[in-house]
């Protein structure tokens, strides 16, 4: 259970953390980074549902249950596995919380046509906002990815999958808002040469 009854504690001050095993980081340590990010993905949700919740309530309750799942994936990366007893049972990435994305992916691009073209970021104040959403997703991922290189850290693989699979389902809800796609604003080639 979580309980925030001060929020400043100055154990911070001097540039370090605490991540969930007790162990102190450095808040430029790269499994900060990646939590943190992964956090920063989920504030850009939270903005982009500003803009869903009224027209798109499917799209948005989709959204934040993503929401809900990203801080359970903040959990997972703030409690390295290092094998040494916690005192509790950490919170973990499982397959099904994948499964569950893959199956509302494919559920919104049934009606999607298929894209000749890269899309870029816009056509709605929604769409742009899930695009954004998705660039800060991708850039956790591509952290977590570095961060699971480190032979001295251990990163859920099943965290990786997830995140990659937010960046998509991200890509997907924005081209739905954008009235299926029919409102997607299309990359050019050398347009402006």
């Amino acid at each position: 259970m979580v309980k925030l009854n001060k929020i400043y504690t100055r154990t911070g001050d001097d540039g370090t953390t605490g991540l969930g095993s007790g162990e102190r980081r450095l808040k430029s340590d790269t499994r900060v980074e990646a939590y943190g990010t992964v956090d920063e993905a989920n504030a850009c949700i939270g903005l982009a549902r500003l803009h869903t919740a009224a027209d798109h309530p499917q799209i948005d309750a989709m959204l934040a249950r993503i929401q809900n799942d990203l801080f359970d994936l903040g959990a997972d990366l703030a409690t390295p596995d290092t094998g040494k007893p916690l005192g509790y049972e950490p919170l973990r990435i499982i397959p099904e919380q994948t499964a569950r994305l893959e199956a509302e992916i494919d559920l919104l691009n049934k009606n999607l046509q298929p894209l000749r073209s890269f899309v870029l970021p816009g056509g709605s104040p929604a769409s742009a906002a899930l695009h954004l959403a998705r660039t800060v997703a991708r850039r956790a991922e591509r952290i977590m990815v570095a961060l699971a290189q480190d032979p001295a850290e251990h990163v859920n693989r099943d965290g990786i999958k997830y995140i990659n699979r937010v960046s998509d389902f991200l890509f997907v809800a924005a081209r739905v808002v954008n009235d299926n796609g029919s409102t997607d604003v299309l990359w050019v080639p050398g347009k402006n040469r």
